[in-house]
């Protein structure tokens, strides 16, 4: 049975993120995409006419999906740590079901030869960037985070962390793994980060620096003298 236009759209972007993952992004070709899929180069283009057109219809899905996942993560709560905590979760499962995600969006040749669609990545990278920065101001207002470094800042922090834990060769269960996990420390209520070393608050290098322990409490690793 022939497939309509939208299923065969839906199955080339799918092709085309499947192969970006395989052998990356610059050597992705209409002829790869089509052979894949079984149908010839002319068909292809007939519902992308150009490559261009063909990688700005996987940038739009990929943006489309990471947006909604964070409209979702958003509205998993009102206390800033939680929204945080829902963010970086929701972009890991991001990258851990489009393992290709982090090549797409970080690939210089890719970006350089498409103006629209660099466009369209940076405008996400941004808005995620945005989003953390908010929750992160508002839980230094309300003085759950440690508010000696800007915002700003510790979203470019976190946005890095997010995308290079899968550029540094992370699997995606390794990713999903990391996501649904934390350390239940409940002395410096690192529940949203997992410290390196063990999971345990203590370790010798632990990633819940930007949290600041409840009044009273011996504070996380190197921040035991504040």
């Amino acid at each position: 049975m022939r497939k309509s236009a939208k299923l065969r759209k839906a199955e080339i972007v799918a092709t085309v993120l499947d192969l970006t993952d395989r052998i990356g992004p610059d050597r992705v070709t209409t002829g790869a995409v089509a052979s894949q899929i079984g149908v010839t180069q002319a068909a292809l283009f007939r519902h992308f006419p150009t490559k261009a057109a063909l990688w700005q219809a996987v940038a739009e899905h990929v943006a489309e999906r990471m947006t909604t996942a964070w409209d979702e993560a958003l509205n998993l709560g009102n206390a800033p740590v939680i929204r945080l905590r829902a963010l970086i979760a929701a972009q890991f499962a991001q990258i851990a079901a489009t393992p290709a995600l982090p090549m797409l969006l970080f690939s210089r040749e890719l970006n350089v030869t498409n103006a629209e669609l660099r466009a369209t990545f940076h405008g996400r990278l941004t808005a995620f960037r945005g989003l953390l920065a908010r929750e992160v101001g508002a839980g230094q207002q309300a003085g759950v985070l440690w508010d000696d470094v800007a915002a700003n800042d510790v979203a470019v922090l976190l946005t890095a962390l997010v995308q290079g834990w899968q550029s540094a060769g992370r699997s995606a269960r390794a990713i999903s793994t990391f996501a649904r996990r934390d350390c239940g420390c409940s002395t410096c209520n690192a529940g949203f980060w997992l410290c390196e070393e063990n999971r345990r608050c203590g370790a010798s290098r632990c990633w819940a620096w930007c949290w600041r322990p409840p009044l009273g409490s011996a504070s996380c690793s190197s921040r035991s003298a504040r």
